[in-house]
């Protein structure tokens, strides 16, 4: 078989719809390192009542725990939405060589700022964007009906 950003996005959905199942915003992360998934997690931000309980900061922990290392310089992070300020703070403190993302957020400015924010590591976008987007734009519409 052969490991593509596509096949480690899909484990990065799958992350992402247990948060939906969950109630929280349907984000996934993944980090591999030698083409080995190290780390999986999903958005826990309302489960643990923490606002720094990305997907993203929740398997970079895992990571660095799985390695035994501060840094991740030999992984690559998979991620369903860009990531927000915050995240890619401490994408760029882990030193990342590769940082891949399913959809944009049109919230954010990052776009234009990448090459500056993450000089040296690779990025790739978007990649199965329909799919990251539809669970976002999915849980998003449903929440919306509920309060109607």
């Amino acid at each position: 078989m052969i490991l593509t950003d596509e096949f480690f996005m899909r484990e990065a959905i799958k992350q992402a719809r247990y948060a939906s199942q969950e109630g929280e915003v349907p984000i996934g992360a993944v980090i591999t390192y030698q083409d080995r998934i190290i780390a999986k997690a999903y958005n826990q931000v309302e489960r643990l009542k923490d606002v720094t309980a990305h997907a993203e900061m929740l398997v970079i922990t895992s990571a660095t725990n799985n390695l035994g290392s501060k840094y991740l310089q030999d992984c690559s992070i998979y991620i369903t939405l860009e990531p927000c300020v915050m995240c890619v703070g401490a994408i760029r403190l882990a030193r990342f060589k590769k940082i891949v993302f399913g959809t944009h957020d049109n919230r954010h400015i990052l776009p234009d700022r990448w090459e500056s924010l993450l000089p040296n590591v690779e990025i790739k976008s978007p990649v199965l964007e329909s799919e990251c987007k539809k669970l976002l734009d999915d849980f998003f519409l449903t929440k919306r009906n509920l309060k109607a």
